[in-house]
């Protein structure tokens, strides 16, 4: 039996950080300069965490598998981070922020750790206009918003679609500041392959330095993951192909509980997949549903007829088109939250009016939009009887200024003019929704042991509110964990260094050792992509969008024979005195393999529809019209304090404050 405490602070949700701020326990400056912290990633979570820690004047030490903390996945994100600052004055609210993001997580998410979020991200906007990010502006030069999927404000700050990059140059930036006063030393190329626990703390990481191949020993007071998410288990994803579950996983085996495995975003706006030669997938914001109008034809004859390429989208009248998220959801059209608009255009597709060649395609369409732009414009600019070639020419400068590098990667990708022809746009595997769970503090089940960003399950529940990953990683790093990692190191002001020459140590490097040699002495038949790629098929037909018992019982079995397969027949090439990046692949896909299982358990215990995955009952549009009428009007089921956050560690199911049961799963 065990128990998850969730150390939630007692009274109403709008006094619980404030309350808890005032009451946890400090440790003075003096005192931080002899404590140390590990920080595992740095991206937006790990970048902001790391240079707060540092500038506190804790000793930090970051490590990251990219060659610079700016290569971090966070740099990828396009369409803009959520605020409650009302700018707009359209109603606007902490409490509007907060039960946005509560609805758009399918009410999964913790409440108290949410409300904290919504709290706090004024300050976040604050803090990155005081670093420089180029946020947009209006016309009188005030920091502009856009609207995003899920809500009826305008609340989201953005830099044209690069604000992920921004906002980690800021990041990055405040880093650069720590490093060059000694306080933040980074191992950059260094991938964590174990944690290591000493007396049930975490004291110190085992790393492998990916140029040289040497295995370090690293120790500290506390260890933070910030590492991101786990999407490439799907093998296709948006995630950087080098993004992977490694640090979690390592964790999670020494002891730190997983929470929701079997939860991911699937966003609605990507570009198709064109083949079984791809490696990756590729986002498109979805802020260009503001002005983009999603479409399938109506006749099923003109399907056909596109994808023999008979007829261009742009022959086809507004009669013939079928704007299917404005018919069945008026009061949000276009902006639907992303898992109705994932799961619209999947039940759109799957009747047969997929606009592509694999059928996997509905239309992202600007031409209204470019109109309406161009008409506005030319009242703007005085010009009279304005012709279409000018109206067009004004619109399109407008959608241009808007998301123009968007408008450019699609054109490069696709090779078709977005301006011109609607872009093609299917769901895809984007955010992760699950990971390992925290308390409030962001603590794991392992003592000193933090989980924050995306990497933790706290905020987001079984989907997420667009622009709310950024707002969650800057949240944590640089205004949540500074604060509660002091409540915890306060306890370690005269413990002093950390030695590594300890057994525990000795015993984590072994079993890293052991793992990479065998890796390499296997000489099996088959690459490390070979099983990525038939795990990623699995995941995708049997765990992703659409579900149901049999396919997740039969994903189970294949899975568990893929990974004893993986092991028998594995060919990992080099050596490890060298940079291998088949030796660091073939570690992240077995970490993939085991995950993989767990994910597919925890979807077998879940009955209902939740996010973008549903079971196959639910895969009609009366379904999916009854959902939206649930999230529109009423929530599916009222708050009656913390809700529970459904837990799967290795054969249990866990439900939050409830006694841990033994469950089979044969």
């Amino acid at each position: 039996m065990s128990v998850l405490d969730s150390k939630v602070p007692k009274g109403s949700l709008k006094d619980k950080w404030t309350d808890y701020k005032n009451h946890i326990d400090l440790v003075n400056p003096a005192n931080k300069r002899n404590i140390d912290v590990i920080v595992v990633g740095t991206g937006l979570a790990g970048g902001s965490a790391a240079a707060t820690l540092a500038e506190l004047g804790y000793n930090v030490k970051t490590f990251c598998y990219q060659d610079s903390p700016r290569r971090a996945h966070s740099i990828a994100a396009q369409g803009g981070i959520n605020a409650a600052k009302n700018y707009q004055g359209d109603g606007d609210s902490t409490y509007r922020l907060f039960y946005d993001t509560v609805k758009g997580g399918d009410y999964r998410s913790r409440e108290a750790n949410v409300y904290r979020l919504a709290e706090v991200s004024a300050n976040i906007i604050d803090q990155c206009v005081a670093q420089g990010v180029p946020f947009a502006r209006d016309y009188g030069g005030l920091l502009d918003n856009r609207s995003f999927g899920g809500v009826l404000v305008s609340r989201t700050f953005y830099a044209k679609g690069q604000t992920g990059q921004q906002l980690l140059l800021g990041a990055y930036s405040a880093m650069n500041r720590q490093i060059a006063r000694g306080k933040i030393t980074p191992f950059n190329r260094h991938e964590m392959l174990d944690v290591v626990k000493v007396d049930g703390k975490a004291r110190g990481i085992i790393a492998r330095d990916l140029v040289t191949g040497k295995i370090e020993r690293h120790s500290a007071h506390a260890v933070v993951i910030a590492s991101g998410g786990y999407g490439n288990v799907y093998f296709l994803s948006t995630n950087a192909m080098g993004s992977n579950v490694t640090a979690s996983w390592k964790i999670h085996k020494k002891g730190a509980f997983f929470a929701n495995p079997c939860y991911t975003q699937i966003h609605p706006t990507c570009i198709p997949r064109s083949g079984d030669y791809q490696s990756k997938l590729t986002l498109m914001s979805e802020s260009l549903r503001n002005d983009g109008r999603i479409w399938v034809p109506k006749n099923m004859d003109d399907v056909m007829a596109i994808r023999e390429g008979k007829k261009k989208p742009t022959d086809l009248t507004e009669e013939e088109r079928d704007y299917y998220l404005e018919r069945r959801y008026p009061a949000f059209g276009n902006l639907v939250p992303r898992d109705v608009a994932s799961r619209a255009a999947k039940e759109r597709c799957d009747a047969g009016y997929g606009v592509n060649a694999t059928g996997e395609a509905v239309y992202l369409d600007f031409a209204s939009a470019i109109q309406r732009y161009g008409i506005e414009q030319a009242k703007i600019h005085n010009i009279t009887n304005a012709s279409a070639d000018k109206i067009y020419e004004l619109g399109a400068a407008i959608v241009k200024a808007k998301y123009g590098n968007l408008f450019q990667m699609y054109e490069k990708i696709v090779d078709q003019d977005p301006y011109k022809t609607p872009m093609m746009i299917y769901p895809a595997v984007h955010y992760t929704m699950g990971g390992v769970w925290v308390d409030y503090n962001l603590m794991t089940t392992i003592p000193g042991c933090y989980a924050i960003g995306e990497a933790n399950f706290s905020d987001h529940g079984a989907n997420r509110l667009g622009a709310s990953a950024l707002m969650q990683g800057l949240a944590d790093g640089y205004f949540v964990l500074p604060y509660t990692i002091g409540d915890y190191l306060s306890h370690d002001i005269r413990t002093g260094k950390i030695p590594t020459n300890t057994p525990e140590f000795d015993a984590a490097e072994k079993e890293v050792t052991e793992r990479i040699e065998f890796f390499l002495n296997n000489k099996g038949e088959h690459s490390v992509d070979y099983y990525h790629k038939k795990l990623g098929k699995i995941m995708w037909d049997k765990c992703g969008m659409s579900r149901n018992a049999a396919g997740l019982k039969e994903a189970i079995e294949e899975i568990s024979a893929l990974r004893k397969d993986f092991w028998l027949n594995v060919n990992v090439p080099g050596t490890a005195t060298e940079y291998n990046e088949q030796l660091a692949k073939a570690g992240r896909v077995a970490d993939f393999l085991e995950l993989g299982e767990l994910f597919a358990k925890d979807a077998l215990v879940r009955e209902e529809s939740a996010g973008g995955h549903f079971r196959e009952e639910h895969q009609t549009e009366e379904g999916e019209a009854k959902r939206m009428k649930e999230f529109q009007f009423v929530s599916a089921w009222e708050y009656k304090g913390e809700p529970k956050d459904a837990v799967l560690h290795k054969e249990e199911l866990v439900y939050e404050n409830i006694e841990v049961k033994e469950r089979s799963y044969k």
